[in-house]
């Protein structure tokens, strides 16, 4: 079973080229059902062995450990994408994920933030401090796109077009996408760049390289400008890799982990619902443009979903734009007083 698992990743990351997070889930999912039989069994079966009457035990396993809906169909998502592999590899005969169904989702409406709500978050972030500037940057940003919280973390330099407006987002699926921001993120953005280009040569990693190069035999560091110079004329030199837009203090790349940290920071200054997430922000903003006539293509396609479907939770949230048409246009929705 782990060998099928190890030539299915393999699979996943040559010929799909699938991104290293849905490589990650595959590998926890499929990990996950190997360990349960293992303890069920005694020993981990191999993949042919296995029959749909382990997998509702294993789904039942899940339900009694308190798994969320989404994500034991997830995980029976995954199951299926692996014997289809096995079957054509040779490694199993039949599908025994293909029977089971998978578990009505409940209904939640998502999160979001009011308008008012994500002026006072826009706002909490000190713009009088590089890390200050950097936060608001990134709020600004993702609220202004609708990003996940992957996609603002993952965008480079050359993405951005700050003249027109618009920046490049990789989303899902490795999908590419234009998203506009507005004026304000844009003059966020373009302060954090600012003050990101003048502290960068001063991080202690640019010191560190700099007293490699003294340390090298180099006079002093104002060499290593000029070695940079030469390489990037060279006709055999490589193409300069990308520049993060948003860093940590040693000038890499911001993960989504700190992210959330910097989040929950300004909620608990701001006294905002702790529940909310950087993709509440996301949420809000799909919500915000719905209640002002947005409709729910455009919506689509700002947000990068692939189907319509998706996108069509947030009719369910935007109920203020709804609440003013049936005002209007209803005979009978506002009682008239007369004398």
């Amino acid at each position: 079973m782990h060998s099928a698992i190890s030539q299915f990743l393999r699979f996943l990351s040559v010929e799909r080229n699938a991104a290293a997070l849905t490589q990650k889930s595959y590998r926890e999912d499929l990990t996950s059902l190997a360990d349960y039989l293992t303890q069920a069994h005694g020993h981990t079966p191999e993949p042919a062995d296995i029959t749909p009457l382990d997998l509702r035990g294993y789904v039942s396993a899940l339900h009694e450990a308190g798994y969320a809906k989404t994500s034991v169909a997830r995980r029976l998502a995954s199951l299926r994408s692996f014997y289809k592999f096995a079957q054509r590899e040779g490694l199993a005969q039949s599908n025994p994920a293909k029977p089971l169904r998978n578990p009505r989702p409940d209904r939640k409406l998502p999160h979001f933030l009011s308008t008012d709500e994500v002026g006072r978050l826009l706002v909490a972030p000190p713009a009088t401090t590089p890390m200050g500037l950097r936060d608001r940057a990134i709020l600004e940003t993702m609220y202004s796109a609708g990003l996940r919280v992957s996609e603002a973390v993952g965008m480079n330099d050359s993405d951005l077009d700050l003249v027109e407006g618009v920046i490049r987002i990789r989303g899902k699926g490795r999908r590419e996408r234009l998203a506009p921001i507005g004026t304000f993120a844009a003059k966020a953005l373009a302060r954090w760049l600012k003050v990101r280009n003048l502290s960068s040569r001063h991080t202690p990693c640019a010191i560190e390289r700099q007293s490699e190069a003294v340390a090298a035999g180099g006079t002093s560091a104002s060499a290593e400008p000029s070695a940079r110079k030469s390489k990037i004329q060279s006709p055999k030199s490589k193409t300069p890799p990308p520049v993060p837009v948003f860093t940590n203090r040693f000038g890499s790349r911001l993960t989504t982990r700190s992210v959330h940290r910097m989040l929950l920071k300004y909620l608990k200054l701001t006294g905002l619902d702790l529940r909310t997430t950087p993709h509440t922000l996301r949420h809000s903003f799909a919500t915000h443009l719905l209640d002002r006539g947005a409709d729910i293509r455009s919506v689509q396609e700002l947000l990068g979903h692939k189907s319509l479907v998706t996108t069509q939770i947030y009719t369910h949230v935007s109920t203020a734009g709804l609440r003013a048409i049936y005002e209007k246009a209803h005979p009978r929705a506002k009682l008239t007083h007369r004398s």
